[in-house]
């Protein structure tokens, strides 16, 4: 049968298992990238391994997250993981070089390769013909140990693009309209595989914003042909010895086919507080807006910031409004500040940020309280900006720059009629500037000097077996769509990131009550007193970032089991990687019989598990009143094997 491009790639890696959507699989990873928010306890597990040297063909070490340096956590990271990178093999990209996705698109991606990264949205690799795919630390430490990749095959949607975009509407407008068609929750298990003849309309740094906020629909991965804009980006990176030419093959099969005419389009937003509340941006026109920032993954490229420098030319921000800028790399930085964009940037007004992460995680930049705050990001989650009950816009950056010029929510397509702007035409450079001197690479084995250990790098925690009966309550009861972001806050709080039990601390801090215990007060007297403890969710539990401290955290607190209606895909599989059991509600009437402090019971647990696909749980009343369920196992055998020993450490 022909074959899509992700089923090509996927064939071409097979370890393990049969090419039919929803079957287990295992696939040979090629790359892996981690950051240094996830990327300490990734290296800490690759020690807990025993490995002495990584075993891929590329492994990077970006620090892009963590940057700002208030108090010593996180110049202590970078420091461990610059050693551990040496002592290991792995390229290590220094702070300032710029945001991992948008650094391994320019020097390292390659057509045809697998990619593996400990962050949600690796599938921005997708963008010059990758599988690129998010993963928790655990399963990349896994991966540059040389272990195969676990996964689902997934179905395959393709989506036909056709036309032209029309003056000052951009692939972020492509890809929020993705979002309103498919959501951002029930599509586990599926990819996304773009083609037509719009494709070739679409430059490289277009087709990456794509694939990148791929990672909000909750897919696999997001995969663009690699064709002659692929040949042309990777010529102008010095690179184009690792192009190949890479497409579906004639008459393949997709699941589902969805149809976009390009030139239909119209500049869109996602709305507080879910990358897919979408409406057109002349729906929500005029409102105030105090702060507008561009940059991040998805829209710092020199694409995207030329054209924002040709918007502002001769112009200032509007004085009721702050605009920032973050560049996605250095190369993009000094290609702004060799061609003149950098200056008219700064005499409009801009405050320039590092290449970096920063105010897309809640490093920085939160806006002010009861204030309207419209970003380029990919994320909008509630308080992930710092700021609490904060109302955060997600647009493109001809909409960013139009609203930070007006001081209200504009349509750029209004403001360039109004201003006589008209949109520059994007030519790809015949040649980037390349400096990879901020890239260390690694020196030959056991050339490298002693591993640093500052007091606040931690160690990967231990779970304990599963035991035969799980008897406990229901810590927390929450609802659809919570996201990783609410189970563990980003922000300042991410510097704790390797002292587990201290961010134990701050786990669903968001739900707590003052004056109330807290969720990991409540969770640790369990565990203390010999209980499981549970968590009851509801649908798309743990949207958003690969952060696998929101599994290990709640698993060093004593939870054992995690009962959801669906759960996304990367988080699924962190806990199973840290020995929490995910089971689904086969009956919605169960989950909404339960409440927080239920009384949960499951018997036999290794026998069910191993058994059979569906596990028996009580749940009981203060009156002695019992009340039967049953909940579905999806785990494969291996994974059930895993979730039993408490673990990939202890299996």
């Amino acid at each position: 049968m022909p074959r899509t491009l992700i089923e090509q790639i996927l064939a071409a890696h097979l370890v393990e298992g049969e090419l039919a959507p929803g079957a287990p699989i295992q696939i040979r990873i090629d790359q892996t990238l981690c950051q240094d928010a996830t990327g300490t306890m990734a290296f800490l597990e690759l020690e807990a391994m025993g490995v002495e040297r990584v075993k891929t063909e590329l492994s990077v070490q970006y620090v892009d997250h963590n940057t700002s340096q208030m108090g010593p956590e996180n110049a202590n990271d970078h420091l461990y993981l610059q050693s551990v990178c040496a002592a290991k093999g792995v390229y290590f990209s220094r702070p300032g070089n710029g945001i991992c996705h948008q650094v391994h698109l320019e020097r390292f991606g390659i057509p045809g390769k697998t990619l593996l990264g400990s962050d949600s949205h690796t599938p921005t690799g997708g963008g010059i013909g990758m599988v690129a795919i998010g993963a928790g630390g655990l399963d990349v430490a896994r991966a540059m140990a040389g272990h195969p990749f676990k996964l689902v095959c997934p179905r395959v949607i393709g989506i036909h693009l056709t036309g032209k975009l029309s003056p000052w509407v951009s692939a972020k407008d492509v890809i929020l309209k993705v979002l309103e068609i498919l959501s951002s929750k029930g599509n586990v298990g599926t990819a996304v595989e773009y083609f037509g003849e719009g494709v070739k309309t679409l430059s490289v740094p277009e087709r990456a914003t794509i694939t990148n906020m791929g990672a909000e629909l909750g897919v696999t991965t997001s995969v663009f042909p690699s064709d002659e804009a692929t040949r042309e980006f990777l010529a102008a990176e010095g690179r184009e010895a690792d192009w190949r030419p890479l497409s579906a093959e004639a008459g393949c099969h997709y699941d589902r086919i969805i149809e976009i005419d390009l030139s239909e389009l119209v500049p869109l937003a996602a709305c507080p507080s879910n990358p897919a509340n979408i409406k057109t941006v002349a729906e929500v026109a005029g409102l105030p807006v105090n702060q507008v920032l561009i940059g991040s993954c998805t829209n710092s490229s020199l694409k995207d910031l030329r054209l924002v420098a040709a918007m502002l030319k001769d112009r200032i921000v509007s004085p009721n409004c702050t605009l920032g800028i973050a560049p996605g790399s250095k190369q993009v930085l000094r290609m702004l500040s060799e061609d003149g964009s950098l200056a008219i940037l700064l005499a409009a007004g801009c405050r320039i940020l590092e290449s970096a992460c920063g105010p897309c995680i809640g490093q920085g930049f939160s806006p002010a309280s009861d204030s309207i705050t419209v970003r380029t990001f990919n994320r909008n989650f509630l308080n992930r900006s710092g700021t609490k009950n904060d109302q955060s816009y997600l647009v493109s950056p001809a909409t960013a720059v139009a609203t930070a010029l007006t001081g209200v929510l504009s349509d750029p397509r209004q403001v360039a009629q109004d201003l006589g702007l008209v949109e520059p035409v994007w030519e790809m450079p015949k040649q980037f500037v390349i400096d990879d001197r901020m890239v260390i690479v690694p020196p030959p084995a056991g050339q490298a000097g002693e591993i640093v250990r500052k007091e606040t790098i931690g160690e990967p925690p231990h779970c304990t077996p599963l035991p035969e009966t799980l008897d406990g309550e229901a810590v927390i009861k929450v609802a659809d769509r919570i996201t990783t972001d609410h189970i563990m806050p980003a922000g300042a709080n991410l510097k704790l990131r390797s002292n587990i039990p201290r961010y134990a601390k701050v786990v669903f801090e968001c739900f707590n009550e003052p004056g109330k215990p807290t969720f990991a007060e409540r969770a640790a007297a369990l565990r203390d007193a010999g209980k499981a403890g549970f968590i009851v969710a509801g649908e798309s539990y743990a949207q958003g970032s690969s952060r696998e401290h929101a599994a290990i955290c709640p698993m060093y607190l004593g939870v054992r089991a995690v009962l959801a209606i669906s759960i996304e895909r990367i988080h699924a599989a962190n806990l199973v990687n840290f020995g929490i059991l995910p089971l689904y509600f086969t009956d919605p009437a169960d989950y909404e019989a339960i409440q927080e402090g239920s009384h949960l019971r499951i018997e036999k647990v290794a026998q069910q598990i191993l058994n059979g696909d569906e596990v028996q749980a009580e749940l009981l009343a203060a009156d002695g009143a019992v009340r039967r369920f049953t909940l579905k196992c999806t785990l494969t055998a291996e994974d059930r094997r895993i979730v039993l020993a408490g673990g990939i450490l202890n299996a």
